[in-house]
Formats: structure tokens, C-alpha cells, sequence
């Protein structure tokens, strides 16, 4: 790896321009060119981006179809079937892929493909016990708190057919596999092929005049086909890469072969599980507090933001490995510049996404979901502004995880988690489902605030050597 940090040597670079005192002086584009980290990285990320808006597109084709098909008060409660199912999944399921990308990050240059098989296995058990449990925990919560959360006795039902979704949803092995492979292109468009079938799907149903129960059918189904087509792919490229299925592998003694596996996993999903309750379990404080109808409204809102939220989960996605590998190889200028640059390229995304939802945020959503959705506008200003906060602190986010820094990263959740939550009790009942949205800006501004100053100042404090450069003038990272 010590090509993504190293430049090319300027004797090779053929568009360097000589000085008056003779030495070599690339010029901007010549340095982009010869670029080996931040060019190949940001290509990635179009390649995401360009499937993520095309697959963000498509979702919200198909949310005008059900919103259309539903009207507001059922597809509220159709909002809280899949909240409910949702919250639990991210509560209980592993992020598995972090610690295997860190994992295997460091041993991928010296260990065994059978011992890679291993931890790739080591993360496959961790998502199914997780996917397993998430799934008869929603089916429990419907159950016992369907009625505080805005689900009658008659709409409870709905969350057991859409835990099957959860429960089959095993995505964290295939997703290290994808990421560490370099696979961007087929992580941006396999998510295609399961919103194409979704919106098939609701396009029948809303021609058959179809209720809620097929559209929570509808959505199971293609749930279910998407883990389906996303693991197919993580373990063909396992195997194109020379490393035994994970299925196969031997899981014998797995924590004392890794240790500290188990302990990195846990601290990452509890702190994405803290996230999970300001990015789901939002929904259900809103239809406690304002209603199914105001949890539609505000659904809505948070679902057109994710699609600009996703720049910064498909920069985690792409950045993460090689944060991983810098780090290990004690770069930490690469580290320090690589973040920089991606919070100024997402910040330059969030303002635009602003401005484009002030000038043509309200006709729009009248125009695609209906009048009665209108009231959205409000709700989605505000809350472009808490994700501006949350994509500046993405990279930050993923840098100090690369430094082994998972508890750090879960302190700050906790703090942000617990902001978000005061803030949204006492501002919903009073201002009704902008509260929410008002609270997910405190705690996007908590998180940007502890995690630049905990990596800016863990890299000064670093006394790592940096890598012999060929030039005195490197190229962008």
C-alpha cells in the first residue's frame, strides 16, 4: 500500500514544468494526474453517488406512489411498521464490517487465506445471531408497545411480516469483502435491482388499489432479494481474491484467534445503534408525542435528506480502508489531508443541497407526493442543515475508528445521543415534528465539534515518522 501515499518520482511525470533555478515544478493538474489516493477515491465515490441517486430517485418514485396510495394517517402507520422493524434491526445488529476491515487491513499482507476465511466467518456469525435477534425483538416491541407508538391491534401484525425482511437482512460480511476488493461500482448499482423491484411492486399495488398489507409485503420482498443478490456478490469476490467461502471456514476458537475482534464489533454497534436511535427511533418519538399522521410528515422529511446523508455513508465506504492502511503505515499527513479535502468536497455537496431545496423544495413536494405533504418543506430545511453537520463529521468519524479509537467515537454518541433526545422532549411537544429536526442539529454540532478536536489534536500528538517522499513536492495524496 505504500503506492497510495508515495508519489510517482518527478522524473516520470511528463507534464512537470521547470523553474528558473531548474528544479521540477508539477503543476496542479500534473499532481492531480499522478494522484495514487484522493483521485482514484473520489471516482469511487461518483460511481456511488451516481447509483445512490439513481437508487434515491426510484425510492422516492416509489414513496410518491404509496403516499398517493395510502393517503397520510395509513401511510403513517405504514411509516411505524417499518421504524419499528428498522430501530431494532440497527440496535441489535453488528456493524460488522468496520472491525473486519480493520482486521483484515492488518493482516491481509501475512496471513493465510484460510485464516482470512476464518475472520470473514467470525464476521458472518456475528450478523446472523444479530439479524436473528433483531428480528423477534421488533416482533416483541410491536406487541408490547404497539399501541403507546401509534399501532392498533389490527396494524401489530404488520411488523412480523416485515421482520422476515430483518431477519434475512445479512449484509456486514459481503460488505467488507466489496469494500476492501475495491468493488464501488457494484456496491453503487447493486442496490438498483432490489428499489427497481420495489417500485414494480407499488406500481402494481396502487393500480390493484391494494392497502397497506401488500405495500409491507412489497416491501419485505425486495428486502429480502437485495441480501440475497448483495451477499452473492461479497462471496464471489472472496473467491476472486483467493480467499475459501466463509460458509466453509473454520470456526473453532474464533475469539482467541482474534482477539479483540468481538470487543472493536461491540463498541461499533453500540455506537452506531446511539445513532440509530436519532435516525429511527426519531420517527416513534414523534408519533408518540405528535401522531402517525406528523410521523408521516416528518418520515418524509428525514427519507429526502438521507439522500444527501448517503455522500457521506459512501465516503465512510470508500475512505475507511485506506484510513485503516495509512494509519497502520504511520502516514499521518495522508490522514490529515485526506480528511480535510473529503469534509470541504461533502460541505460543498450539504450548501447545495440547501440551496436547491430553499428555491424549489415546496412545489416539488407538492408536485410529486400531493398537497397534503406540503407541510414537509420546514421540516426538510431544517434537517439539510443537521446533515451539513454529520457529513463534516463523517471523516472525522472514520479516521479515529482507523486509530483504534471505537471508544472514544462511542462516548461522543452517548453525549450526542442524549443531547438529541432532551432537546427533541422538550421542543416536539411544543413546536410539533420540527422538534425532531431541531434536536438532530444539536447533536450533529456536538459530534463535529468532539471529533475534529479529538483527531487533529491525536495527529499532533502523534510522533510517528512520515514515509521518505522521491520529491519535495508531493502529489495530492
Amino acid at each position: 500500500m505504500t503506492d497510495l501515499i508515495s508519489p510517482t518520482p518527478h522524473g516520470s511525470c511528463r507534464h512537470a514544468r521547470t523553474s528558473a533555478t531548474g528544479a521540477p515544478r508539477a503543476s496542479l493538474r500534473a499532481r492531480w494526474q499522478r494522484s495514487t489516493l484522493i483521485r482514484p477515491r473520489l471516482i469511487s465515490l461518483a460511481h456511488l453517488m451516481s447509483g445512490s441517486l439513481g437508487a434515491a430517485m426510484l425510492m422516492m418514485a416509489t414513496l410518491a406512489i404509496a403516499t398517493r396510495a395510502l393517503g397520510t394517517q395509513a401511510f403513517g402507520t405504514f411509516v411505524i411498521v417499518l421504524t419499528i422493524s428498522r430501530t431494532c434491526e440497527r440496535l441489535v445488529r453488528f456493524e460488522s464490517w468496520q472491525p473486519l476491515i480493520r482486521f483484515v487491513a492488518a493482516e491481509e499482507e501475512s496471513a493465510s487465506p484460510e485464516r482470512l476465511a476464518s475472520l470473514y466467518a467470525y464476521g458472518l456469525l456475528l450478523d446472523i445471531a444479530s439479524a436473528l435477534g433483531a428480528a423477534l425483538l421488533a416482533v416483541a416491541v410491536a406487541l408490547v408497545a404497539g399501541p403507546l407508538l401509534g399501532l392498533d391491534g389490527d396494524a401489530r401484525f404488520l411488523v412480523a411480516i416485515y421482520a422476515l425482511a430483518i431477519a434475512g437482512n445479512l449484509r456486514g460480511m459481503a460488505s467488507a469483502a466489496l469494500r476492501l476488493a475495491g468493488r464501488f461500482r457494484v456496491l453503487a448499482y447493486v442496490q438498483m435491482a432490489a428499489v427497481l423491484l420495489r417500485l414494480t411492486l407499488a406500481c402494481l399495488l396502487y393500480v390493484l388499489d391494494r392497502g397497506i398489507t401488500e405495500f409491507v409485503v412489497a416491501w419485505t420482498v425486495s428486502q429480502l432479494f437485495d441480501s440475497l443478490l448483495f451477499n452473492a456478490l461479497g462471496l464471489r469476490t472472496l473467491k476472486q481474491t483467493g480467499i475459501p467461502s466463509p460458509w466453509r471456514a473454520d470456526k473453532r476458537r474464533l475469539p482467541s484467534k482474534f482477539p479483540g475482534f468481538l470487543r472493536f464489533a461491540i463498541s461499533t454497534n453500540l455506537s452506531s445503534g446511539l445513532r440509530t436511535l436519532t435516525h429511527e427511533m426519531d420517527t416513534l418519538l414523534v408519533s408518540t408525542l405528535a401522531g402517525p399522521a406528523a410521523a408521516g410528515l416528518y418520515y418524509l422529511s428525514r427519507r429526502i435528506a438521507k439522500v444527501v446523508q448517503t455522500a457521506g455513508d459512501l465516503l465512510q465506504t470508500i475512505i475507511y480502508p485506506d484510513l485503516a492502511r495509512l494509519w497502520n503505515q504511520s502516514s499521518r499527513k495522508g490522514v490529515r489531508r485526506l480528511v480535510t479535502m473529503l469534509q470541504l468536497a461533502l460541505g460543498g455537496i450539504g450548501l447545495v443541497a440547501l440551496a436547491l431545496c430553499w428555491l424549489m423544495g415546496r412545489p416539488l413536494l407538492e408536485l410529486v407526493f400531493g398537497n397534503a405533504f406540503s407541510g414537509s418543506f420546514a421540516l426538510l430545511l431544517a434537517q439539510l442543515v443537521a446533515i451539513m453537520l454529520m457529513l463534516h463529521a463523517a471523516p472525522a468519524r472514520s479516521a479515529l475508528l482507523a486509530m483504534n479509537r471505537p471508544s472514544f467515537v462511542l462516548a461522543c454518541s452517548v453525549l450526542a445521543t442524549l443531547a438529541f433526545f432532551i432537546t427533541a422532549t422538550l421542543m416536539v411537544p411544543r413546536y410539533g415534528a420540527i422538534g425532531a429536526n431541531f434536536a438532530h442539529i444539536v447533536f450533529g454540532l456536538m459530534l463535529v465539534l468532539a471529533f475534529d478536536i479529538a483527531l487533529h489534536g491525536r495527529l499532533a500528538a502523534s510522533r510517528r515518522p512520515e514515509p521518505v517522499t522521491a520529491s519535495t513536492k508531493e502529489p495530492l495524496p
